[in-house]
C-alpha cells in the first residue's frame, strides 16, 4: 500500500511538473515570441551592483564638479535604449540584453574609453568634446558615431581619427558644464570641436533646487544629496535611512533571483521568477526616486553646505533667472574655446513634454508621465530658454544655439525610453543629424 501510495504521488508530481513546464512554454513564447530553449536573445541578469566592493554608492563627490562615477565601472549600453526603432518595455518585449561597450569609466568617472586630459598622438587626431547631462552621455555612446562617420564622408575630413571625450554626466547643468571646461582647459586639454546638449537638467533639476532652497546655480540636489547624506550623516533624516534599507533590501532580493534566472533550465521556473524580479525591480527603482525626492535634515554643523537662494523669489521669475544663467554657461563656453579658435556646438535638447510629438500608445505609456518630476520644469522653463535664444545679444560675438525642440515632432519611430528624456538610438541619430548641421554651419569650409 505504501508502494502505490508513493508511486501514485510521484506520478502526480511529474504530471504537475510536466504540466507546469507546458504552461511556461506558452507563457514564454506568448511574451517572447521564442521557444525558451532555443531562444538567443534570452534576457541576462546581471547582479545590481552599487554595492560593489562592499560600498554603498558607485558614486564619489568631486570637488569641482559635484557627483561622479567612480573609476573603472564598466559601462553598458541599456538594452530599451539599444534597440532601434521600437519600445521595449520592460518583461514584455524579446530584446537582448545590456551591450557591454568593452571599456570603463575613465580616470575622472566619466563613460570614456580615454583618459583625461588627452594629448593627441599626431597632428591628424581631431578630438571632439561631448559636454551636458545624462542625455548628452548616452549620445557619446549611441549618436556620436553617427556623427563622425558623417564628418568622415567629407573631404576636409579625409585621413582625419576622430577622438571623442565623453565628459557628460547625468544631473550635471549649468555652470557645471562651463567649470569642466574651464578645468579642462586649464590642465591643458585641447579641442578641436566642443558639443554642448543641455536644457532639461537647468529648467527641471534647477527648479527642484529651488523647491528645497538651494539656489539654482549649486549641483542638483537630487543627485547630491544622497552622497552629503552619506558624507555627512547629521542630514540623514529617519525616512532616508528606512529608504536607504529599503533600497539594499530590494537590490539583494534582485541579485539573489538573477542568480536563478541565470541557471535555471526550466521554463516555468524562468517565467515565475522574471515575473517576480520584474516586481522587485520596479520597487527598487520606485524606492530610489523616493529616496531622491526625500529632503535631507538642515543640520547646522553639517559640513557640506549649499548656497541658499541668492535673488528673492519675487525679484526675478524662477525660470527667468535659470535662462540667464543657463545663457551665460554658454556664452562663457564658447568666448573661452573662440579664444583657441575651436567651434562650439550647442543644442538644446529635445524633451518629451514640450513640442507637437504625437506618441504611439506603447511610447505614450512609458514616455508620458503627469507625475514626473521633470514634466513641470520642462513645460514652464523650456519656453523662458527658447526666449532667451531668440533675444541673444549682439555681444553675445556669434554664439548661436540650435533649438531642437522639435526635432522629433515628425518621427514616426518611438524615440523616448522613459518618462524623464532620454532617447532610443532612432533618437541620438536624428539628434546626431541636427549636431552634424550645426557643426557645419559653424564651419562652411566643412
Amino acid at each position: 500500500m505504501l508502494k502505490r501510495v508513493l508511486g501514485l504521488l510521484a506520478v502526480n508530481v511529474l504530471v504537475l511538473a510536466g504540466l507546469a513546464e507546458v504552461t511556461g512554454l506558452a507563457v514564454y513564447y506568448y511574451q517572447h515570441g521564442w521557444l525558451f530553449y532555443l531562444n538567443p536573445y534570452r534576457a541576462t541578469f546581471a547582479p545590481v551592483g552599487e554595492s560593489t566592493a562592499g560600498r554603498i554608492t558607485d558614486m564619489g563627490l568631486h570637488p569641482y564638479f559635484g557627483p561622479v562615477h567612480r573609476a573603472g565601472l564598466p559601462v553598458e549600453i541599456p538594452a530599451a535604449m539599444d534597440a532601434p526603432g521600437k519600445v521595449v518595455a520592460s518583461g514584455t518585449t524579446a530584446a537582448p540584453a545590456n551591450r557591454p561597450l568593452g571599456f570603463s569609466t575613465n580616470n575622472f568617472g566619466f563613460a570614456s574609453p580615454y583618459d583625461f586630459p588627452y594629448v593627441k598622438k599626431d597632428a591628424r587626431e581631431f578630438v571632439v568634446g561631448i559636454f551636458g547631462g545624462s542625455v548628452a552621455a548616452w549620445f557619446c555612446q549611441l549618436g556620436v558615431p553617427r556623427l563622425l562617420d558623417q564628418l568622415a564622408k567629407r573631404p576636409a575630413f579625409q585621413g582625419r581619427a576622430f577622438v571623442p571625450l565623453c565628459l557628460s554626466h547625468e544631473g550635471y547643468k549649468q555652470p557645471q558644464q562651463a567649470l569642466l571646461l574651464t578645468y579642462f582647459l586649464l590642465r591643458g586639454q585641447r579641442f578641436d570641436l566642443v558639443i554642448n546638449i543641455d536644457g532639461l537638467n537647468e529648467v527641471a533639476l534647477a527648479g527642484l533646487n529651488d523647491e528645497r532652497g538651494v539656489d539654482v546655480s549649486m549641483p542638483s540636489v537630487m543627485h547630491l544629496d544622497g552622497l552629503r547624506d552619506l558624507i555627512d550623516g547629521t542630514t540623514l533624516t529617519p525616512e532616508k535611512v528606512q529608504s536607504l534599507a529599503a533600497i539594499d533590501a530590494h537590490r539583494q532580493r534582485m541579485n539573489a533571483v538573477a542568480a536563478w534566472l541565470s541557471r535555471t533550465p526550466f521554463a516555468s521556473v524562468f517565467v515565475v521568477l522574471e515575473r517576480y524580479y520584474r516586481i522587485e525591480e520596479a520597487r527598487y527603482q520606485a524606492e530610489r526616486v523616493r529616496f531622491a525626492a526625500l529632503p535631507s535634515a538642515r543640520a547646522a554643523g553639517q559640513s557640506a553646505l549649499f548656497v541658499t537662494p541668492s535673488i528673492p523669489r519675487g525679484e526675478k521669475p524662477l525660470y527667468d533667472e535659470i535662462a540667464g544663467l543657463w545663457l551665460r554657461g554658454s556664452l562663457t563656453m564658447h568666448d573661452a574655446l573662440a579664444a583657441q579658435g575651436v567651434p562650439y556646438v550647442h543644442v538644446l535638447q529635445p524633451n518629451q513634454y514640450v513640442g507637437s510629438r504625437r506618441f504611439g500608445t506603447d511610447e505614450a505609456r512609458i514616455a508620458l508621465n503627469p507625475d514626473s518630476p521633470f514634466k513641470r520644469g520642462a513645460e514652464h522653463g523650456y519656453p523662458r530658454l527658447t526666449a532667451a535664444l531668440g533675444a541673444l545679444p549682439v555681444s553675445a560675438g556669434g554664439l548661436r544655439i540650435v533649438d531642437a525642440t522639435h526635432a522629433f515632432d515628425t518621427e514616426p519611430a518611438p524615440v523616448y525610453v522613459d518618462d524623464c528624456c532620454h532617447y532610443t538610438a532612432r533618437g541620438n541619430e536624428i539628434l546626431a543629424d541636427v549636431v552634424l548641421g550645426a557643426a557645419l554651419a559653424s564651419r562652411p569650409e566643412w
